[in-house]
C-alpha cells in the first residue's frame, strides 16, 4: 500500500510518500513543495494544487494522511494552514484517494511511543522507520513522512488484528476522522 502524508502549510507543504508491504516500509519520495510569498495567495494556492495533483498521479496512493489543523496562538498562521488543507484535501478528492486526519501528539505517538517528542526525535526515528541513512530535512518532510508512517502502521495493524496476528511491539492510533472523499 501507498501512503502520501501531508504536513500542510501555504509556504512550506511537506509530503512523504511511503510504500507498505507486510512489516516493511520504506520511502518513496518526500521534500517540500514552497511556494513564493510574493505571489497572490490564490496563485500560491494553485501551485500547491498542482503539485499535489502531480504527485498523486505519480505515485498513486491508496490513501492521503493529513496532520491535523493544530491552533496556537497565532490565529492568521493557523488559517492559512487551513487553505492549505483544503486545497490538499481538494487534490485527493479530484483523484478518489481518501484522506485522513492525525493530531500531532498522534503521530509522535506512533512513530516516537510519545506524544510529546521533540522534531529531532521524530526526523530521527522517521529515518529508523524507513531505513533512511539519515534524518529526513527540513522538518516539513519529516513530519509529512512520520504522518505517513503513523497511517500505514494504524492500517497495518487492524489488518493484522482482522486476521487475528499483533504486530511486534506496535499499538495502532486510530485516525480521528475519515474525511469523504
Amino acid at each position: 500500500m501507498i501512503v502520501i502524508g501531508i504536513d500542510p502549510g501555504i509556504a512550506n507543504t511537506g509530503f512523504g510518500v511511503v510504500r507498505t508491504a507486510g512489516e516493511r516500509m520504506v520511502a518513496l519520495d518526500g521534500g517540500v513543495i514552497e511556494t513564493a510569498g510574493d505571489l497572490p495567495i490564490e496563485q500560491r494556492l494553485g501551485r500547491l494544487h498542482e503539485s499535489l495533483g502531480e504527485l498523486i498521479r505519480w505515485h498513486e496512493p491508496k490513501a492521503m494522511a493529513l496532520e491535523d489543523l493544530f491552533f496556537g496562538k497565532n490565529v492568521g498562521s493557523a488559517l492559512s494552514v487551513g487553505e492549505a488543507r483544503g486545497v490538499a484535501l481538494l487534490a485527493a478528492a479530484r483523484r478518489a484517494v481518501p484522506c485522513f486526519d492525525y493530531t500531532p501528539q498522534a503521530v509522535k505517538k506512533a512513530v516516537c511511543g510519545s506524544g510529546s517528542a521533540d522534531k529531532g526525535q521524530v526526523q530521527r526515528m522517521v529515518a529508523d522507520l524507513l531505513g533512511l541513512p539519515e534524518p529526513p530535512a527540513p522538518d516539513h518532510a519529516a513530519d509529512a513522512f512520520a504522518v505517513a508512517i503513523c497511517h500505514a502502521g494504524t492500517t497495518a495493524s487492524r489488518y493484522a488484528e482482522h486476521f487475528g496476528r499483533r504486530r511486534a511491539g506496535g499499538s495502532a492510533v486510530a485516525p480521528r476522522q475519515q474525511l469523504a472523499g
